[in-house]
C-alpha cells in the first residue's frame, strides 16, 4: 500500500468534523454603528460647509474621503469560532489560527486592547476582547481549546491573559446578573 503525500497546510485542515460555529451576536450592530458615524460626519461636513457657502466639487470630495476612511476605520471584524478554530474576518482578508493547538495568547494594552492568538503551524489573529466579553458561547468555545491545548503541553504562553480574559468576562457576567435582577 503506497503513502500519499498530502501538501495541505495543516492550520487550513479541519480540526474535525464540523461542529457548530458561534459568531459574533454584536457584529452587524457594530457594522450599523460604523456606517451611521461615517454618514453623520459626511453630513455634517457636507451641511458646514454648505452653510459657510464653499462647498465644492473637490471639498465634497475631500469630506467624503475622510467618512470613508472614518468608516474604515471603525469597521468590524467578525470573529466566529468553531470546534478547534478562530477565524477572524476583516478588511485585511480573513485569518484563522487553530484553538487546540495554541502556542501563545498575549494580551496587547495600549488605546484598543488586542488579544493576539498564535497557534503551533504559525498562523496569527488579533482580536478585541470586548467580542468575547460580549459573546459568552464565543468565550466558553475558546476557553475549552484552549485548555486542551494546555493539556497536550503545546500552550507556553498565555495562562495569565486567558486568566485575565476569564476574570473580565465573570465581573461582566455578574453585574449583569445584578443589574437584571435589581440588586445593582
Amino acid at each position: 500500500m503506497e503513502r500519499r503525500n498530502d501538501t495541505r497546510d495543516a492550520a487550513t485542515a479541519p480540526a474535525q468534523p464540523p461542529s457548530e460555529v458561534v459568531h459574533d451576536r454584536f457584529w452587524a450592530q457594530d457594522l450599523r454603528s460604523a456606517i451611521r458615524c461615517a454618514a453623520v460626519l459626511l453630513g455634517l461636513l457636507l451641511l458646514i460647509d454648505w452653510g459657510a457657502g464653499t462647498i465644492t466639487a473637490l471639498r465634497a470630495l475631500l469630506w467624503t474621503t475622510l467618512a470613508v476612511l472614518l468608516f474604515l476605520v471603525l469597521y468590524p471584524t467578525r470573529v466566529s469560532v468553531s470546534e478547534g478554530r478562530l477565524v477572524a474576518r476583516g478588511l485585511r482578508g480573513t485569518r484563522r489560527v487553530r484553538t487546540d493547538h495554541l502556542v501563545s495568547v498575549r494580551c496587547l494594552d495600549g488605546v484598543g486592547q488586542r488579544l493576539v492568538l498564535r497557534d503551533s503551524f504559525g498562523a496569527r489573529v488579533e482580536i478585541d476582547p470586548r467580542v468575547l466579553v460580549a459573546n459568552p458561547p464565543l468565550w466558553h468555545r475558546l476557553d475549552e481549546d484552549a485548555r486542551v491545548s494546555a493539556r497536550r503541553g503545546s500552550l507556553s504562553c498565555g495562562a495569565t491573559a486567558l486568566r485575565r480574559v476569564s476574570a473580565r468576562i465573570d465581573r461582566e457576567t455578574a453585574r449583569t446578573v445584578f443589574k437584571v435582577s435589581g440588586l445593582d
